[in-house]
């Protein structure tokens, strides 16, 4: 077929292009959002909390996005009211430079990421067949990824091309989020669009959304999210990778970007290799070597003691974030109803913003009282609980297959 590439419908290589032009994006505000919030005047352990706030509204809101996409059954239009928001606070950002505008745009920034990141997820889902989904998930993570790195790279360009001049930056960093949303915009089409352009005869409804929605989801499903509770409850925050190497080892800040990079390098390289071999090998035993790899990322950070140890450490964490949001989406769209995969991934994606907030609350207070080193001993503790869950409930955990799938 000519919307097949490589085994991987067109539409997914497109969602995973304007994924690493929205990283990219991203990334260059990302890296220096934190250092721009603390020379305001904002404390370390503030600007963790703050950090984690904003990632859980973000999670929160790829609930809200899921379930709506569901009930449309039209991913593309909510994808693209997410994107133009996120796009929005760039300029926002650069022209508003008191603390108040910086949070305003900060919070447009993972409002409009969190609204677009569930139906974008969903539809590669919709997209994608069985036997190919972690392939397909592993591809647009691996691509959204790379244009983090990218985006470090070109951060660290900006910020000493420009002296460090903040606003500067965030203005360029709008440049590859317009492309991003133009790309949905012309290259992109529902799932329901294409089947209907097939088969004119199949009738279209709305999914109606009913609390017993949830129980459908399945017993499985929820053991799962439990996990995923207590697993993300381990991510302080990559914001304290920044400041751990500017503030414990003393890392020019021109090259804070280089920390971002190496982590989203790490997350590129693996996420799509293991998607693939997890369509054939299974994917639980993946998902438990993402926990093995992050408790090993916690020792490496947590008993640095020079920059050398903290970059290994940083390149463990990558990796077990390249893996493990693969895992968890794959594993997620494997098993829920057709029907109710926005609201699958989207509730994961609330549970997570959770796990978030409990994250950034326990890892600003170690931080304040503690140490920053302090922060990932305790976040590898947290892990190994989390790998024994794996374990103990790995039984309860083999899901019956939902495919294609639906309500009456």
């Amino acid at each position: 077929m000519k919307n097949i590439i490589k085994g991987i419908h067109f539409s997914i290589w497109i969602i995973g292009f304007s994924s690493l032009l929205v990283n990219i994006s991203s990334v260059m505000v990302f890296g220096i959002a934190a250092l721009y919030i603390k020379s305001l005047g904002v404390t370390t352990g503030l600007v963790l909390m703050l950090e984690g706030m904003f990632e859980a509204i973000a999670y929160a809101m790829k609930l809200f996005s899921g379930v709506i996409s569901d009930y449309l059954k039209r991913r593309k239009g909510v994808m693209l009211f997410g994107l133009a928001l996120f796009t929005l606070a760039r300029p926002i950002m650069a022209f508003f430079t008191s603390l108040n505008g910086v949070l305003i745009s900060r919070l447009l920034d993972r409002f409009g990421n969190g609204i677009q990141s569930t139906p974008r997820d969903a539809l590669v889902s919709d997209l994608a067949t069985a036997d190919n989904r972690g392939a397909c998930f592993g591809l647009r993570q691996s691509l959204a990824v790379a244009g983090s790195f990218i985006g470090g790279l070109l951060g660290i360009w900006c910020m000493v091309a420009t002296n460090q001049n903040f606003q500067e930056i965030f203005l360029y960093a709008a440049i590859p989020a317009i492309l991003g949303l133009l790309l949905i915009v012309f290259f992109v089409k529902d799932s329901n669009d294409q089947e209907n352009a097939s088969n004119n005869k199949k009738a279209e409804r709305r999914h109606p959304i009913h609390f017993s929605d949830f129980k459908r989801l399945g017993k499985s499903y929820w053991i799962l999210m439990g996990i995923a509770l207590v697993f993300t409850s381990t991510r302080v925050g990559e914001s304290i990778l920044v400041l751990h190497a500017t503030e414990s080892f003393q890392m020019d800040q021109s090259f804070s970007h280089g920390i971002i990079m190496l982590y989203n390098g790490a997350n590129s390289l693996c996420s799509y290799p293991v998607g693939y071999l997890s369509d054939r090998l299974g994917r639980y035993g993946f998902l438990g070597l993402s926990f093995v790899i992050l408790i090993m990322s916690d020792a490496f950070l947590g008993f640095a003691h020079n920059l050398t140890c903290m970059i290994i450490g940083v390149a463990l964490w990558g990796i077990q974030i390249g893996i493990s949001q693969s895992m968890f989406l794959s594993l997620i769209a494997d098993h829920v109803p057709e029907d109710l995969r926005g609201t699958g991934i989207g509730f994961f994606y609330l549970i997570s913003s959770v796990s978030l907030i409990i994250a950034g609350i326990i890892g600003g207070i170690v931080a304040h009282y503690f140490s920053q080193f302090a922060t990932f001993i305790t976040s590898g503790i947290i892990g190994l609980v989390a790998l024994l869950m794996l374990i103990v409930f790995y039984k309860s955990l083999k899901l019956p297959n939902y495919e294609n799938t639906k309500s009456n």
